[in-house]
Formats: C-alpha cells, structure tokens, sequence
C-alpha cells in the first residue's frame, strides 16, 4: 500500500491559535482523508514549536516559567483540533524528550562529518524572527517581516556550512520542477539562491543570552538554534533515529512526505530544511505546499490591529462543514484570500443552501412521492441522461486529478459543475410534468440518472465536509463505510454509474445546508444583552371583526405570483412549519417555509401550483430563510391553497 504522510508546521506557542493556524491544518486534514479515500496508508503531524526568545519573553510577561507558559498554549492547540473535527495522527512537541534526543542526534551527524564550524560573527538580529540578517537582506534597515530595527549582535557561535549545499539545492529545484509549488514560490526560492552566495546558517545561542532550547551535543555552552530544533521534527516524529533501518517503523514507512505551510516560512523549509537533509545523508521530502495569507479587510491578521479571527467562533456560527467549505473553496492555494463574515455567507447560500442542498432536497422528495422513497429502475437513458453522465464523469475524474496537485479550490470548482448541472437538468426534464403525463418510465430514468450522480458527488466531497457527505450518502442508502476506502473503490467511483440498488430505499427529504443570514452580536460572541421590549404601535386600528382600510397604491405594492412547488418537506425544527422550493419563473426556485403543517403532507402538495407573495423581505423561520408567502384560504376550520392556472412567474394583477 502506498503511503502518504502530510504535516503542517509546527506552531509557535507565543500566542494562540486563529484562522491562520485552523486554515493550514484543515488543509492537512483534508489531504490526509483525500489520500486515505484514494486507498492510501494517510498520516498526519501536527504540534507546536516551544523554544527560543520570543517563549522566554512571552513567558515572563505572563509572569510564568517557559515550560509552565508553553504547557498552556500547547494544550489549547490540543484541545482546539478535535473540536474543528480534525484528525492528526500525532501531535509533537519540542519540548518532548524524544525530539531532543533526536535534535541532538541529528546536530552530532552533521558536525561528525564536519559541516558544523565554531567561529565569530557579526549580525543583525531581529528578536521577532529568531534570526540574523544580512544588510542585503534589511529593507531600508528593517525587518522585512516585522519592519522593526534589528539588533547589531557579535558573539562566537557555531555555523552549519549551508553555502556548500548551495549549487547542489538550485540544481535539485530545476530538476524537480514540483518540489516546490505553486510555481511561484519555486521561483522565489531559485531567486533567493541565485541573487547572492548562500552564507553558512548560525545554529546556536549561547547558553549567557539564551538557556531555553536544546542544549548542543558537543558543547552544553550552547543551545540549538530554534529553526534547526523545529525543522527536525517531521523525522524525529517518526522516531528518528531509533527506526532509521527498520523497515517496518513509521520513518521507513511514511519518510520521504508531504510539507504544508504558509508563505512566510518559505525560506527555513525551502532552504534550510532541505541543505540540512542533504548533509545528514537523508531523503529530501517529497513536496513544500506553499500557500497565502488569509486577509481581513486587505490586511494580514494580526493581534495588535485586533483583526484575528478566531476559528472555533467561526464553525460555531457558520456551521463547522461549512466554515471548511469555505476555507478550501474560497483560497486558491499559493495566493492570498480576503475573510469576512459576507464572504462565508454568500458562499454558502450560493454553493451549499441553493446549489447542493436544493439539489438533495428536491429530489429526495420528488422521489418519495412518484416511487415511495425507493431507488427507480435505470430505465433507458436518452441524449440528455448521457450529457449528463458524461459531464460527471469529467468533473470527479478533474476533481482527483486537481486534489492530487494541490489545486483544491479548482477541484472544487470543477465538482460543482455537475451540481449546477443537475439542477438545471431538473428543471428542464419537469419530474413533476412526466408523472402528470404517466410516463413513469421516463420519470424512472430521469430520478435515478439524478440519484446516481449526486452520490458520487456527495462521495468525492467527504475530504471537505465529512459530516455532510457522510450524511447525503447515507440519505442515498449508501452509508458511508471508511473501511472499504481503496484505490479500486475510488476507480469505480470515478468509472461506474450505478451505484445504488434498485429497490433500496432511500430518504425522502433533505435540509442539511439551510441558507445562512449575517450572524447577531450575540451568536458572534456568545453572550447576550439586555434589551427593552418595545412594543408594535400600528398605524390604524381596525374596526371590530375588520381590518384597516388601504390605499389602492398599497396594493400595487403586492408582488403576487403564480409558482410551482417542486419540492415539500417538513421543517427540520419546527413541526408546525413545511419547506418548500417553489419555482417562480426565476433562475433558481425560492424557498418558502409555511405553517401548513396541519393541514397537508407535503409530498401531496409536489407540483401544485399556488400564489406566492414574491416581494415581502427575506425572514428567518427557525433557523431557514423564508423567501416569501404562500396564500392561503381560511373556512370552517379548513385550509386551502390558492391556485391559478397560468404558467410559473405569472404576475396576478
């Protein structure tokens, strides 16, 4: 079995975790399950980083010991995880012991071969950054990263001879043209190294500046520098040294992988990282996936401008499925993204509420009232079942192909086109009009080309949303079954088109992504306010048993339409309520919640017509936005729904 091992940076613990950290390790989630579906041996790393100045002085501010400082942000990195619904395999530390037995062993290889040199050196150092600088590398004598002055520091150190290693890594990245991708961090790396001479690396801090790291193997005067401690960690958590020539031990099993990471640590994985493998006779990795930032407002998230988001608020109002939708749809990997809290919503209620879930909704219940909630024969496809079909198979096979190279928002671009498809092919097929007709056949063929593509759909999204498709799949009658993942198994979801069973049944309504409104103060931080209670002052009194006279120019006002329900099901929270998608002659039909309930089952009411009031304001009923009215009349206690028979989007005057 091949494997696929995928780790995110190991984050540092001078702060708490925001949308940064959640967007790249929800990425590393989401290749580690694409993997692991594609048959695949998947791991994932994750942890946090816990050396260096900035731990100590964080620490003392907080009035705290650095292991007593690091132990609490380490375990709010711990804890935060597995609430975003992340599953890593192993969470490393820097402070664990393991890893600095392994650091040191790693420091003893390099300086036994002799590429680690004691000497004296002159540098700016910027506190921010844990590094020195060259003047060449000082924008108008500023940290390039923090735009703050760096201190001038001369002291003996040890050196790591990267400059050795500098024509071989530029010939390595010209001859592995995907080693580092997007392309233009690629470049960006070739351009470092071709725009000067590779200077050798300082890899140590003397113990009088500095006492809290990784003391070096070959002088206790001396702590590692905090980039050659952290960098060693992808192999130490495979337990380097101790398993290098075990061929059944993790490091021969899942050694070379996969990096993740932001675009500004480019520079110690794309440079440091691999001359420092080359030297200790070890395997480069496979891939550096670079990606952008995640902008509020055009500005980088940042602690001091208060603009961080913090992503456990976030899937908490949005929905956890689809905060990671969002995150994977919206950010084309390598560049930079803008968040804000209209961008998820219109997102969601474009793809998810009015794209995938009025797609599901409609068909379930289209298919419970003409077959009973059972999966229809295929019946024999015509031109458009066919266009259909082979749209679907273009759109998952692109969909694996653009995963695999790290193309995840494309990927996701590209399975939606099928769903937009399908909706559209069910307007233009009318279900609703082949059963008036008694071509039950063709109704058959139709429901089941649907059902058929709409579970391959919902299969190949379980990366991205596993809680969702695990959901839709098991509304299809095919429970999702982790177990089976195999590389045959995903060729046959990417070949076959038939994967239900006739006869099966299968769910007979859908509401799993209701439309989201902008969210409350009160849903954003959780806490409530007191308010007064004002009362509603109307602005004529009714007479006893009537109501208010009105102006012909109100009633101009009413936008009343003839619509076709296409789709009825109960509403998910309220049992007074039903949910409808009624087609009102528009691009997408509307959703409707009514309090009918009483009074009709909603799988007689799929085809009706009835007068919908189309220009009242948006509002929310239980959790789902209702999008107008449907009229009504009252007598002896009974119910009936108006009517009209004129095509859909009719205007009554």
């Amino acid at each position: 079995m091949q494997s696929f091992y995928i780790t995110t940076p190991i984050y540092y613990v001078n702060a708490r975790p925001h949308l940064g950290h959640a967007y790249t390790t929800f990425v590393a989630d989401t290749l580690k399950r694409f993997h692991r579906m594609c048959g695949e041996d998947a791991r994932m790393l994750t942890g946090t980083d816990e050396h260096g100045d900035k731990i100590v002085k964080a620490a003392a501010k907080a009035g705290k010991t650095p292991q007593e400082f690091v132990d609490g942000i380490s375990a709010e990195y711990q804890a935060l995880w597995p609430k975003l619904g992340i599953e890593h395999d192993q969470f490393i530390r820097t402070t664990d012991p393991a890893h600095k037995a392994a650091v040191q062993a790693f420091l003893q290889r390099i300086y036994d071969k002799g590429d680690i040199y004691f000497g004296e050196y002159g540098g700016h150092y910027c506190t921010g950054c844990e590094r020195f600088y060259t003047e060449k590398e000082l924008e108008n004598g500023l940290c390039p990263q923090h735009l703050t002055r760096p201190e001038y520091i001369s002291e003996k150190n040890y050196f790591f001879r990267m400059s050795k290693y500098q024509g071989w890594l530029k010939q390595y990245i010209l001859d592995n043209p995907d080693f580092i991708r997007p392309e233009r961090y690629r470049n960006e790396v070739l351009a470092m190294l071709e725009n000067g001479v590779l200077e050798d690396l300082c890899i140590s801090r003397p113990k009088t500046r500095l006492e809290w790291g990784i003391e070096l193997p070959f002088d206790r005067n001396y702590v590692c520098y905090v980039w050659f401690d952290a960098l060693t960690n992808y192999i130490s958590a495979l337990g380097w040294p101790d398993n290098e020539q075990d061929e059944k031990g993790n490091y021969r099993r899942y050694w070379p992988g996969e990096h993740l990471v932001a675009k500004d640590i480019l520079k110690p994985h794309g440079i440091f990282w691999p001359t420092m493998l080359k030297a200790a006779d070890l395997p480069i990795y496979r891939h550096l996936n670079v990606h952008g930032y995640w902008l509020v407002k055009d500005t980088k998230m940042s602690k001091s401008l208060g603009n961080v988001v913090d992503p456990q608020v976030a899937a908490n109002v949005f929905g956890l499925d689809a905060f990671r939708y969002f995150l994977m749809r919206e950010m084309n990997f390598g560049s930079d993204a803008s968040f804000s809290e209209e961008a998820i919503i219109t997102r969601v209620n474009a793809d998810l509420a009015n794209d995938l879930g009025n797609l599901f909704s409609r068909v379930l219940s289209m298919n419970a009232k003409y077959f009973g909630g059972k999966v229809p024969a295929h019946g024999v496809p015509d031109e458009a079942d066919e266009e259909l079909n082979r749209l679907t198979d273009n759109a998952c096979a692109n969909y694996v192909q653009l995963f695999r190279q790290m193309r995840c928002s494309q990927a996701l671009d590209c399975l939606w086109e099928p769903v937009r498809a399908m909706n559209k092919y069910v307007d233009v097929q009318a279900p609703w009009t082949l059963a008036k007709e008694g071509k039950t056949e063709r109704l058959g063929a139709v429901l089941r080309t649907l059902l058929e593509a709409m579970y391959r759909v919902a299969a190949l999204l379980w990366p991205v949303m596993p809680s969702s498709s695990a959901a839709m799949q098991e509304q299809l009658g095919h429970p999702l079954d982790e177990k089976r993942f195999s590389a045959a198994k995903l060729d046959d979801l990417l070949v076959s088109r038939t994967h239900l069973r006739t006869g099966e049944p299968i769910a007979a309504k859908s509401a799993l992504f209701p439309r989201l409104e902008m969210p409350t103060k009160e849903e954003k931080t959780g806490k409530t306010e007191k308010g007064e209670n004002k009362k509603a002052t109307p602005a004529q009194q009714p007479q006893p048993g009537a109501k208010a006279f009105i102006e012909f120019a109100d009633f101009e006002k009413l936008d009343l339409r003839v619509g076709i329900i296409l789709a009825a099901e109960q509403h998910p929270n309220a049992d007074k309520l039903l949910r409808f998608d009624v087609d009102l002659g528009e691009d997408r039909p509307r959703q409707i919640c009514s309090g009918i309930a009483a009074h009709f089952k909603p799988e007689d009411l799929i085809g009706k017509k009835v007068v919908v009031v189309a220009n009242l304001p948006p509002r929310k009923l239980r959790g789902l936005e209702s999008q107008g009215m449907i009229l009504t009349a009252e007598w002896d206690g009974g119910l009936s729904l108006l009517s009209a028979e004129a095509p859909a989007g009719s205007s009554i005057r």
